[in-house]
């Protein structure tokens, strides 16, 4: 799954990257973007095909619930069932978008408990994920927009550390997400050699922190476990 991320990048850097245009949203950066927060997407406009940058919120609200109260409002959406699934597949068919990023964090199960882990592009520029956005009006004048993240298989490396990753757009991929009849092909694991993984302090385990140092690496103890605690 993905239920943190990373998203730094000004309005215009997003606007140069994804080549969007009309308004810019007021961006502040995110080093712990967490679910029903508000996130930067890029969305496709259906009539003119220009690109959007738009603030979002995370956790995926279909348009046909009738009572917002209590109703699933999922942060991911499987690749595998995404065309299918009554709460994905209007929005997977037409309302597809990309999330910018810079890293993600995940979870690693350890003897000691779970460790989190940051995971970003070894070359040090942003990323796209796959996802999908939804529009849902209730009562009056209330419009939510919210989005889902699209997960697929780890790839090599990450399955020691998680079984699932966010699916990852090259930038060639970006216009076929956004504007192709079947996208299906676009669903798949990123390549191995792509992301670089190190341990982050589990201070980002609360979405309360949300600073810079949350992307700083964890100190490792020395090999045969002579750390200041050892006995």
């Amino acid at each position: 799954m993905c239920g943190r991320y990373v998203q730094t990048m000004p309005a215009e850097a997003v606007r140069q990257l994804f080549r969007t245009g009309g308004a810019l949203p007021n961006l502040a950066p995110s080093w712990n973007v967490a679910p029903t927060q508000s996130a930067p997407v890029v969305r496709r406009h259906p009539d003119t095909g220009e690109r959007h940058l738009d603030l979002l919120r995370w956790g995926l609200r279909p348009r046909w619930v009738k009572d917002a109260k209590g109703a699933r409002e999922p942060i991911n959406a499987r690749a595998e069932t995404v065309a299918t699934s009554p709460m994905f597949r209007q929005a997977y068919a037409k309302r597809r978008c990309l999330v910018p990023a810079d890293a993600f964090f995940e979870w690693k199960a350890e003897p000691g408990g779970k460790q989190p882990m940051a995971i970003a592009p070894a070359s040090g520029d942003g990323m796209a994920f796959a996802g999908l956005w939804e529009h849902w009006r209730g009562e009056g004048d209330e419009v939510v927009r919210t989005f889902a993240i699209v997960t697929t298989d780890a790839n090599a490396p990450m399955r020691a550390v998680h079984g699932r990753m966010p699916v990852i757009l090259a930038e060639d991929d970006w216009a076929a997400w956004l504007e192709c009849d079947d996208p299906a092909r676009l669903l798949r694991p990123a390549p191995d050699d792509l992301l670089r993984f190190w341990p982050v302090s589990k201070a980002v385990n609360s979405p309360r922190n949300n600073g810079p140092e949350l992307l700083g690496e964890r100190p490792q103890a020395p090999a045969g476990g002579g750390g200041p605690n050892a006995a």
